[in-house]
């Protein structure tokens, strides 16, 4: 697949990446609760670093595909706020520590980079052999957007259930788990025994939904951009930024209550634009959707669910504040 990134530009990045891993790593060695003020610090500079890229991009390869990683980037950027809910009621779930938050959140990261990484290397090879991957690719974002509209008309969006995880019961089978956080220490011994804390568990289980975001985001940014490099750093800026984000937004998450169906349009407008372009490759009239169009559609969708969403908690506010008075 045709690319806008050289050997040498894609060593850099991901050498700028490590380093910002490297970064988070330094900023979190001691063990802390995150105040608003380092939150939204740390969350402008993750906000301004891939704007600022995407002038390069602008700048260095034309509009065209300046316009794909900025319209990627908002789609991979709003995907990555409903992983902060799931990471939000897991920590909650696992009764994490405000200390131990921004570490568990790191280590959930570094695994969605990892996970994103195959699949993108994995969805480039597929997409460049065989045209029809675009159909399959449109398809699973169309049940994806199914599903998650499904579960938001029953309310049953963002449920966890720790003691149903696959991984959780695995890890339960093979070792002890004890009672006590340990910091951020994997494993303790307790008269003799090695056992597992459960901040070892906590972050398998986020390890485990990174698996779930990584098979919808990857076939969703490639929607966009059929550039594997625009593809991989727009989910690398979107993940690298989430841990302060989630202290930013973790009061403010609870008033999206209509963020499921935002990202269920979203989805299954960008698996109908797959789709489409499936079929535009084999009968060339069909015509495909431009990328502008795109955008517009997924700033029209989120204007919506944000305004919907912001009106809906104020009216539920105000229902609670009569009831109590």
């Amino acid at each position: 697949m045709s690319s806008i990134a050289s050997p040498t530009l894609w060593f850099v990045t991901i050498g700028v990446v490590i380093a910002l891993l490297a970064l988070d790593f330094v900023a979190t060695r001691r063990p802390h609760e995150v105040k608003m003020k380092e939150a939204v610090a740390w969350s402008a500079f993750y906000v301004a670093l891939p704007l600022a890229f995407g002038l390069y991009v602008w700048s260095a390869h034309g509009g065209d595909r300046g316009l794909e990683y900025y319209t990627g980037y908002l789609v991979e950027k709003t995907l990555s706020v409903d992983n902060l809910f799931v990471f939000m009621l897991l920590l909650a779930a696992f009764a994490v520590p405000e200390v131990l938050k921004q570490r568990v959140l790191l280590y959930g990261i570094i695994g969605a980079l990892v996970l994103r990484g195959i699949f993108i290397a994995l969805g480039a090879a597929a997409l460049s052999r065989f045209d029809w991957v675009f159909l399959i690719f449109g398809g699973v974002l169309l049940l994806t957007g199914l599903k998650l509209l499904r579960d938001a008309v029953r309310g049953e969006e963002h449920e966890v259930e720790v003691s149903e995880m696959r991984i959780v019961k695995l890890m339960k089978r093979f070792m002890p788990v004890s009672d006590d956080y340990d910091g951020p220490r994997f494993t303790v011994v307790k008269q003799g025994v090695r056992m597992l804390t459960p901040f070892a568990l906590v972050t398998a289980a986020v390890f485990a939904t990174d698996i779930v975001f990584a098979v919808d985001s990857v076939p969703a940014v490639y929607g966009i951009t059929g550039d594997p490099y625009l593809v991989f750093v727009t989910n690398a800026f979107a993940l690298l930024g989430l841990r302060a984000l989630y202290f930013v937004l973790e009061g403010a998450l609870s008033a999206l209550v209509h963020l499921s169906y935002g990202l269920a349009a979203i989805l299954g407008f960008i698996g109908f634009k797959l789709v489409l372009h499936w079929a535009h490759l084999v009968w060339p009239s069909i015509p495909d959707v431009p990328t502008l169009a795109s955008l517009f559609v997924i700033v029209g969708i989120l204007a919506i669910t944000i305004t919907t969403s912001l009106i809906a908690s104020k009216r539920t506010k105000s229902r609670e504040t009569e009831a109590v008075g």
